[in-house]
């Protein structure tokens, strides 16, 4: 009986944790959709403006990207895609690696995040704040 009562405590957390995560990320979209972003668009360019890359350089190889964000390889693919055309990163291969592809932030794509990231902080403090 305990045993059950531990378990069904568990599964309400991880349902609570998903609902958090559910209404957060609705509020991110709809914030940032203005600023012709998702949350996920954000979070790649919050990922490409936050520092080096792994190996040192300023621009991120899309299996880095693919490991700090939660997309699929194709859904990534379609994202880097839309926020190339939009002038906001750069595609490259890798010098080292011919079978490697760089992302790097643009000019555009910089002055586009210092813009939202405050939006962006704010539905992050206001969402995860009430939730405490």
């Amino acid at each position: 009986m305990a045993a059950n009562k531990a378990e069904q405590a568990l599964v309400e957390q991880w349902r609570d944790i998903l609902a958090l995560h559910a209404r957060t990320q609705c509020e991110l979209d709809r914030a940032l959709h203005e600023h012709g972003l998702c949350g996920s668009d954000f979070e790649v360019l919050d990922l490409l403006v936050e520092g080096v890359a792994a190996d040192g350089g300023c621009a991120y190889r899309v299996q880095e990207i693919s490991e700090r964000v939660h997309l699929s390889q194709s859904a990534l693919s379609r994202l880097i895609g839309r926020l190339e055309k939009d002038g906001l990163v750069d595609r490259a291969m890798c010098a080292e690696d011919r079978r490697g592809v760089r992302v790097a932030l643009t000019g555009k794509g910089r002055a586009l995040h210092g813009r939202v990231r405050p939006v962006q902080r704010a539905v992050l403090a206001r969402m995860l704040t009430d939730a405490e």
